[in-house]
């Protein structure tokens, strides 16, 4: 009950904001059900990624989904994997019209299995992931740009 008390005592728009991040937690969970090959034409330049520089305003609105994206995560009743995660915080961003490059990693656990990572980039903030994108070499990276040309994101460069 303490948690619906804290939540009814939010303002309006942070409640939108929590709500929203749910319903694109949802998104981003039926997203990861579906083949990749369908879903990878809707993440953008593939291989490319946005710049790092982003505005005062754009970086305060890329905060608050990252944190909305965070919270709420633990508190929806399905699991919210990193992909899930990446693709909410990208439809989240996609609606305000900020860009994003979400980043596709692979390495290895501790038993030496081939595991899978996701993180989203927004200018230099990271809007998931970034806890463990370390232990990652990136394999793909997805550029989601909505107000620069396509020549102005840059290649990815491996190395």
């Amino acid at each position: 009950m303490g948690k619906l008390k804290k939540f009814l005592a939010l303002n309006r728009a942070k409640k939108l904001l929590l709500v929203e991040a749910v319903v694109a937690l949802a998104k981003g969970r039926v997203m990861v059900w579906l083949p990749f090959s369908k879903v990878a034409p809707s993440l953008g330049f593939h291989m490319k990624e946005t710049p790092l520089a982003a505005n005062a305003e754009e970086a305060r609105k890329v905060r608050q989904v990252a944190r909305a994206i965070a919270l709420m995560h633990r508190h929806t009743p399905w699991q919210t994997h990193c992909l899930a995660r990446a693709f909410a915080g990208m439809n989240m961003l996609q609606r305000r019209g900020i860009e994003s490059t979400l980043y596709l990693g692979t390495g290895k656990d501790e038993n030496g299995k081939m595991i899978a990572h996701a993180w989203l980039r927004s200018g230099d903030i990271y809007v998931t992931g970034d806890d463990v994108m370390d232990q990652f070499t990136v394999v793909a990276t997805y550029a989601k740009a909505w107000k620069t040309q396509e020549e102005e994101i840059v290649q990815h460069e491996k190395g």
